[in-house]
């Protein structure tokens, strides 16, 4: 990480969504992972759901986050494979202002040293949604490794140079 550590470490509200018909509370490994990662960053772990591969459900909620001024960003697991049921970029589609394409082109990137060529089947994206941040991991333990280590734990750090998510907050409603 590029921190400067003459700058201000800036905490940020995170909630947290698992996609899955089969996961509970008692075994979202995932989901246990990355909120283990958010609060040791020092940011607020504001929210936490488990919702069914729906993508209707999936945008219910995430909007209801978008909405909520107590949550900056979301993170989610589960739902970005090529299935049938895996709908999870759908449900972005129905919420977002914008894309961040480079965040998938990125996750890739980084699985790729991880699970090969594997990496193709993955739909991770990420997406700004009236000011909000989405990023949408897969469902697996390291591919959530991969994403909060390789990118978000970076990009959620208000000290990363020469630029962070953080830092573009106040502006990300801008007309």
């Amino acid at each position: 990480m590029a921190i400067d550590t003459e700058r201000t470490f800036k905490p940020i509200k995170i909630a947290l969504l698992t996609v899955s018909d089969t996961r509970g509370p008692e075994d979202d490994t995932s989901g246990d992972i990355l909120a283990k990662r958010i609060e040791a960053a020092g940011h607020n772990l504001a929210a936490r759901a488990i919702e069914k591969d729906d993508a209707g459900i999936i945008a219910q909620r995430l909007q209801s986050w978008i909405d909520d001024p107590e949550i900056d960003a979301v993170v989610s697991t589960g739902g970005t494979g090529l299935t049938g049921r895996d709908v999870t970029p759908e449900a972005l589609d129905r919420v977002k202002t914008r894309d961040i394409p480079g965040f998938g082109e990125l996750f890739r990137w980084i699985s790729y040293n991880t699970i090969g060529t594997s990496t193709v089947q993955s739909r991770a994206c990420a997406v700004v949604a009236d000011g909000t941040y989405i990023f949408a991991l897969p469902g697996s333990n390291g591919a959530v490794k991969d994403g909060w280590d390789g990118i978000l734990a970076e990009q959620l750090d208000s000290r990363n140079r020469p630029c962070n998510f953080v830092e573009l907050m106040p502006r990300l409603k801008e007309v």
